[in-house]
């Protein structure tokens, strides 16, 4: 890390998840650059990093735009510093059946979701391969490895990031070890993209199952930029559906065509001039929670033991030692008793 106060990069950072990493970060000492869109949330944003008392930096930056990413990794590294850490957690979505969505819709989420994670990548690294040192964090999605309907341009995008980490890790790995990259699995969060998003249903867009509230995923990403660990899962749904998938991915499919519709739709209907951010930023700062807080969870036992898997093991490890150690004890109590009582038994004889 920096001498001075280390120093965060984070796409999408005005919003749910992202907002609440920015957050994360500034509490436990980092100066933030945050990269995202709309202006609005980048002022409030800064004003919430500066106020934790925090060096904060807003660049209104499209990630998709390659150009604009490497512009604003120049400006963070001139007016804050060296970048020790970078995630990449900006995204775009839109919620419809494949057929429906156009060409240009399906481009432009994997623009920004794959591409964008792609483009915040190359700026980091460009920067942390010189340095010999930097960690990258990805911030991916149980869709990552199982896809659902209704959001295929999404799914396809989070699963081209899982390919793309296994690629790039090893060549770190092989070139310079000293330079991480991880990434983060997530659940469904409670966050404002449900109002937002693009979405051609019938029903406003709601999370699948389990909701957690986005300062889980925020304290999950800060964990994973401190670990060496390839990829932190965030919530048993994540955990159900990366291991459901490897031996039962068929059963799923049927599973999920009877159930994926109705589970990912409100019983409010979408309105005709609902606004959404494919292409446009929608106005206003959004802060991190969404419409959800009634369900959504704050805490995580997953992230939990992986946060304490160290402590963990040396629990385990003295609890076996002590084990083995009243074990040992008892036979050797038990094997002095029959000795003694032998004697006695030799000598009365």
């Amino acid at each position: 890390m920096s001498e001075a106060n280390p120093v965060v990069v984070v796409t999408g950072g005005t919003a749910g998840v992202g907002r609440a990493t920015v957050r994360e970060f500034a509490r436990n000492g980092y100066d933030v650059a945050i990269l995202a869109r709309g202006k609005d949330g980048l002022d409030a944003t800064r004003r919430e990093v500066e106020g934790l008392g925090q060096r904060a930096l807003a660049i209104p930056t499209d990630v998709a735009d390659w150009k604009a990413v490497e512009d604003a990794a120049e400006r963070v590294e001139r007016e804050l510093g060296p970048i020790d850490v970078w995630v990449n957690n900006a995204f775009a979505g839109i919620f419809s059946r494949f057929m429906d969505v156009t060409p240009e819709e399906y481009e432009r989420v994997t623009q920004v979701t794959y591409l964008g994670q792609v483009n915040g990548t190359r700026a980091a690294l460009k920067r942390m391969l010189e340095r010999k040192r930097g960690k990258v964090v990805l911030v991916g999605s149980a869709l990552a490895y199982r896809g659902i309907p209704l959001q295929s341009a999404y799914c396809g995008a989070k699963h081209a990031i899982q390919g793309f980490i296994d690629s790039v890790r090893s060549e770190l790995l092989h070139d310079a070890p000293e330079v991480k990259i991880t990434m983060v699995q997530l659940p469904g969060v409670n966050t404002p993209q449900f109002d937002w998003i693009r979405a051609k249903l019938p029903g406003q867009p709601r999370p699948v199952g389990k909701v957690y509230q986005p300062e889980v995923a925020g304290r999950a990403i800060y964990f994973a930029a401190h670990t060496n660990r390839k990829e932190v899962e965030v919530g048993m749904p994540a955990v159900e559906a990366i291991w459901g998938n490897k031996v039962a991915s068929s059963a799923l499919d049927h599973y999920l065509a009877a159930t994926g519709f109705k589970s990912q739709q409100r019983p409010e209907r979408v309105k005709p001039d609902r606004k959404d951010n494919l292409f446009e930023p929608v106005a206003g700062d959004h802060g991190a929670r969404g419409s959800f807080s009634d369900e959504a969870v704050d805490s995580s036992a997953e992230l939990w033991i992986s946060e304490h898997k160290k402590g963990l093991g040396l629990a385990v490890l003295g609890a076996a030692v002590a084990g083995a150690g009243f074990m040992l004890a008892t036979r050797n109590g038990k094997a002095e008793g029959s000795k003694r009582s032998k004697t006695k038994a030799r000598q009365r004889s």
